[in-house]
């Protein structure tokens, strides 16, 4: 197995670590951390004392071995102990301060990132209710959640711990070199000839694993959204015997999060390997040139010798600090670019304009409409739909699979915006309505009901937070749903869920209707609302939607033939285009296909679209 992982060469692929992307990738780094500046603003000046505790603390590090080279040289050297209590005290003093400081300035820290990235958290979500349902229809939604998650607790950990990091090191460094130059520039020199060496190979590791880690967190998320799409169809996985078809597939993404994984933390383990190696060639280096000249009486003590090899051994620690942490730092960068790229995304246009005060009637027109779901798509979806529907009347779209009714739907909530023609509403472009308010005036009954955690009364009440619970009742008796509600345990009050086995798909669908009328919209859409429901529940369901289509504008996509005989107005669609339309009884008395489905079918007909 470790041979498969070391002769996997795509991991390796020189356009994935070429030099010619480096420019680019620091460019986007660069924008990456400014923004993570900018998310920090608001807390500038604990940032400002957080970097001011982590001088003291670098600083009182230094002053610690310089005391101990003191006490070396002027007391046990000299045996001179008279002041040595004295400074050991003082040692003892620089210590519990420099543990102090580093726990005050940690726990600020701590306090920062966890801001930092809750507002992060809540810029990305906030900013996920205004993307477009095109979004989420092209990307998987394990994926997004794996952004959400993953790569936004990698960058916590980061600032918990990495920014502390960086500051001292820095800090240390610069304060290390200007203490040993004072004491001899010469064992400073010998001490750097190291680090060229440690530049050069933190370098050759770094080029490397930056792009390794972007790799891993884009495996991690593939394999989230796997798992998140294995997990959400247990039942379809079970059915067909797809259990060794869905582990097959996980190894293929486990393998690649393990390989990719593999390689970045081999790479990132060189680092304290190399700056191990390198501190103890230095360390050997200070001691025995050191140790040369104390002997031949060259201005160099025992104590110096101390200091310089602690100084050493503090010289190369905050370089391999540096080269580990800023590792992690690539994993973070990478992670918050992932980020990023959603925030980045363009919202919907015009969802926040200035109120609406208009009322709606409900007419509805559609106008030579055309629509292809991205550029890309060479054909449209549907084909020059034209029908008018006037306030207050039933309108059924019937056609096979595919044929476009949910589109035209879907067109008129405008989760999507027409390609061409025009879609109007009492007269006016939909495009010319604010989208918040035309949503409101707008209830979508789905085929698969959707929930939400919470209790009942929460659901029913989702479209109108301000109703009463009056109001929630005799929607919920309007909808035959309130007896059913009414044998649960806890009534309204019962915690259900989205995937809640509690209650039956027809009960779900009882409280969508509950949750519309409760809304009480101008205009109502059914997509498929009465299918895949048992006769007796049907019955109730299409008593509860002939309650909530009384004096609406309705669009009912329908496959069974009673709920589209109780439609004003049929269209009939074969592959985005219109064949028929008209009034019930126009086309009835036509005979033409609608009137042929009609009186050759016993229920559901759209077997005979096909």
């Amino acid at each position: 197995m470790i041979k498969q992982v070391f002769t996997h060469q795509p991991i390796l692929k020189k356009e994935d670590i070429g030099r010619k992307k480096d420019k680019k990738r620091a460019e986007n780094w660069k924008d990456t951390v400014r923004r993570i500046w900018w998310l920090m603003e608001h807390r500038k000046w604990l940032v400002l004392i957080v970097i001011l505790l982590v001088i003291m603390t670098s600083l009182l590090g230094l002053i610690g071995p310089y005391i101990i080279g003191h006490i070396i040289d002027h007391n046990i050297m000299t045996k001179e102990f008279d002041s040595l209590g004295q400074k050991l005290l003082l040692l003892i003093a620089v210590f519990t301060a420099l543990s102090l400081l580093t726990y005050v300035s940690a726990y600020m820290m701590v306090g920062i990132a966890q801001e930092t990235v809750y507002k992060l958290r809540m810029q990305l979500f906030s900013h996920m209710q205004k993307l477009p349902i095109r979004f989420f229809d092209e990307r998987q939604h394990g994926e997004i959640m794996s952004r959400m998650t993953n790569d936004i607790e990698n960058m916590s950990k980061v600032l918990n711990s990495s920014f502390i990091q960086f500051t001292s090191s820095i800090v240390t460094l610069l304060g290390t070199v200007i203490v040993m130059l004072t004491l001899s520039p010469l064992l400073t020199l010998l001490t750097m000839v190291i680090i060229p060496v440690m530049f050069l190979a933190t370098r050759w590791i770094t080029n490397r694993t930056g792009p390794l880690y972007k790799m891993r967190q884009q495996a991690l998320g593939e394999m989230n959204a796997y798992i998140e799409e294995i997990i959400s169809g247990q039942s379809v996985v079970k059915v067909f015997s797809q259990e060794n078809a869905v582990i097959d597939g996980f190894e293929d993404k486990n393998r690649a999060v393990r390989e990719r994984g593999f390689w970045s933390i081999s790479y990132s383990g060189f680092i304290p390997k190399v700056m191990n190696g390198l501190n103890n060639v230095s360390f050997a280096i200070v001691i025995g040139i050191g140790g040369l000249l104390a002997l031949n009486g060259q201005g160099v003590t025992v104590g110096t010798i101390v200091i310089f090899a602690e100084y050493a051994r503090q010289f190369t620690r905050p370089l391999s600090d540096l080269a580990n942490q800023f590792n992690e730092v690539l994993s973070a960068l990478a992670g918050a670019e992932r980020v990023f790229s959603i925030i980045d995304e363009k919202e919907e246009p015009e969802l926040r304009l200035q109120q609406h005060t208009d009322k709606i009637i409900g007419d509805i027109a559609f106008k030579d409409v055309t629509f292809k779901y991205n550029d890309n798509q060479q054909n449209n979806v549907i084909h020059h739909i034209s029908f008018n529907l006037p306030a207050g009347e039933s309108l059924a779209l019937v056609g096979a699979t595919g044929a476009g009714k949910t589109t035209i739907i879907q067109l008129l909530n405008r989760f999507y915006d027409i390609t061409g023609g025009s879609i109007e509403i009492d007269g006016r472009l939909i495009t010319d309505i604010p989208r918040d308010f035309l949503r409101r005036q707008i209830a979508y009954v789905l085929q698969d009901p959707v929930l939400f955690d919470g209790t009942i009364r929460d659901n029913i009440k989702y479209g109108d937070h301000t109703a009463s619970d009056d109001k929630i009742i005799q929607a919920a008796k309007n909808a035959n749903a309130h007896d059913f509600i009414m044998r649960l345990q806890d009534g309204y009050d019962t915690l259900i869920s989205g995937e809640e086995s509690q209650l039956s798909q027809g009960e779900k669908q009882l409280l969508s209707i509950a949750r519309a009328l409760v809304q009480d919209p101008v205009i109502l859409l059914l997509d498929e609302a009465t299918s895949s429901i048992d006769t007796v529940t049907e019955m109730k369901l299409q008593e509860a939607i002939d309650r909530l289509m009384a004096g609406r504008t309705s669009i009912i996509i329908a496959h069974r033939l009673n709920t589209v005989k109780k439609a004003d107005k049929v269209v009939v669609l074969a592959q985005g285009e219109i064949i028929e339309q008209g009034y019930q009884q126009e086309l009835l008395k036509q005979n033409g296909l609608y009137s042929q489905m009609v009186h050759s079918s016993a229920g559901d007909f759209d077997e005979l679209l096909d």
